[in-house]
C-alpha cells in the first residue's frame, strides 16, 4: 500500500518501508487542549518530508485534548502519514471496536494500540477508568478484526479494515528481565511494530534488544527506540519524579546539570542525536520514534544532529 500526500505521487507507506528494510523515523504530535487543530497543521507542515508518520496521542497522561482519530484526520489532509493511538481507559469493547471501525472507515492506515494512563495521574482524577481491555486484548481484537472480518460478537464485517498494528513496550520496567518475554506476548496478539519508553541508558536498551533478537522477535515484528530531548531542568525533573516508567540514569542528570541554564536546550538536543546515533548500530532496531512533546519543531534539527538528513525545516528554539 502506497501512501498519497495531497494527490502528489504516492510514497511508500510505513508498512512497505519496514518492510523493505528501510531505517525508519516516527515522531509524536500531540494534539491542543482546543477546539483548533491549526497548530496541529503547523506541525505536520514542519515535520512533512523529515519523517514516515506521525503519532497523534489520546488522551496522553489521562488529561484532556482533541481526540486522536481528529487529528489523524488532519495530518492526511497535510500529507503526513498518521497513526491514531488508541487506549482502553475511556472505552469498553464497543467503543474500541467502533473505533477501530472508524479510524478504517476515515484511510487511518495504522493503529498504536495501549493500556492507557490512569486518571488519577491526569487532569480530571475523580474521573472512572474503564479498563474492559487491556492493550493485549485491543491488540488481538485488532487482529481479529482485520485478519478474519469478524467483531468479538462473533458478526462478520462485510469490509474488513487493513491497519498495520502497533504497540509499546517499556524496556526500562522492572523486572527487566522479562520485558523481551512480554513484548513477546504482544507480538503474538498482534503487534507489528513497536515503539518503546524513552531510551536514556543504552546499555540497558541494548540488553532488551540481545534479549528480543534471541526470541527472534525482531523478525517477527519491527522495533523502533523511543528518543526525545529534554528542554529545561525542569523538564527533566518532571520526568525523573512524575512519569511513570521513566527512567534517566544520574550520568544524563549530571550531564544536563553541569552546562549553563542557557545551554540545557540545546544539551538535551545533543544527547537526544548522540541517543539516535548509538541505537541505530544496535542489530534489530528498525528506526527511532521521536517524542518531543509541544517542542516538535527541534524534530528536525535531531535529526540533523544525528546524521539523518532529509526534507523539512530546521526549527528556531
Amino acid at each position: 500500500m502506497t501512501f498519497e500526500r495531497n494527490g502528489a505521487e504516492p510514497h511508500p507507506s510505513l508498512r512497505e518501508k519496514l518492510q523493505q528494510g528501510d531505517f525508519v523515523v516516527t515522531a509524536e504530535i500531540g494534539p491542543p487542549r482546543s477546539a483548533s487543530l491549526q497548530a496541529l497543521r503547523r506541525k505536520a507542515r514542519l515535520l512533512k518530508g523529515c519523517i514516515d508518520a506521525a503519532n497523534v496521542t489520546d488522551g496522553q497522561s489521562a488529561i484532556v485534548r482533541v481526540a486522536s482519530w481528529a487529528g489523524c484526520v488532519a495530518l492526511l489532509q497535510e500529507g503526513v502519514e498518521p497513526i491514531m493511538q488508541l487506549q482502553c481507559r475511556d472505552r469498553n469493547r464497543i467503543g474500541l471496536q467502533s473505533d477501530l471501525l472508524g479510524a478504517a472507515a476515515i484511510g487511518i492506515p495504522n493503529v498504536l494500540l495501549l493500556t492507557g494512563d490512569h486518571p488519577r495521574f491526569g487532569d480530571h482524577p475523580e474521573a472512572k477508568p474503564v479498563f474492559d481491555f487491556d492493550s493485549i486484548h485491543l491488540l488481538w481484537t485488532a487482529r481479529t478484526m482485520r485478519d478474519q472480518a469478524r467483531l468479538l460478537s462473533g458478526r462478520q464485517l462485510k469490509v474488513a479494515p487493513s491497519w498495520f498494528i502497533g504497540a509499546v513496550e517499556n524496556p526500562f520496567a522492572p523486572p527487566l528481565q522479562f520485558r523481551a518475554e512480554r513484548l513477546g506476548k504482544k507480538v503474538a496478539a498482534g503487534a507489528q511494530f513497536i515503539q518503546t519508553q524513552f531510551i536514556f541508558d543504552v546499555p540497558i536498551f541494548a540488553r532488551f534488544m540481545q534479549r528480543v533478537r534471541d526470541l527472534g522477535l525482531h523478525e517477527r515484528c519491527s522495533i523502533l527506540a523511543g528518543v526525545g530531548p529534554v528542554k529545561s531542568l525542569r523538564a527533566l525533573e518532571h520526568m525523573c519524579r512524575d512519569v511513570p516508567g521513566m527512567y534517566v540514569p544520574e550520568e544524563i542528570i549530571r550531564r544536563m546539570r553541569g552546562v549553563p541554564e542557557d545551554r540545557v536546550s540545546a544539551e538535551g538536543l545533543a544527547i537526544c542525536a548522540e541517543t539516535i546515533q548509538q541505537v541505530r548500530e544496535i542489530p534489530g532496531v528498525s528506526g527511532v520514534h521521536v517524542m518531543a512533546f509541544a517542542w516538535e519543531d527541534a524534530i528536525p534539527e535531531i535529526l540533523q544532529q544525528a546524521g539523518i538528513r532529509r526534507g523539512g525545516t530546521v526549527g528556531v528554539h
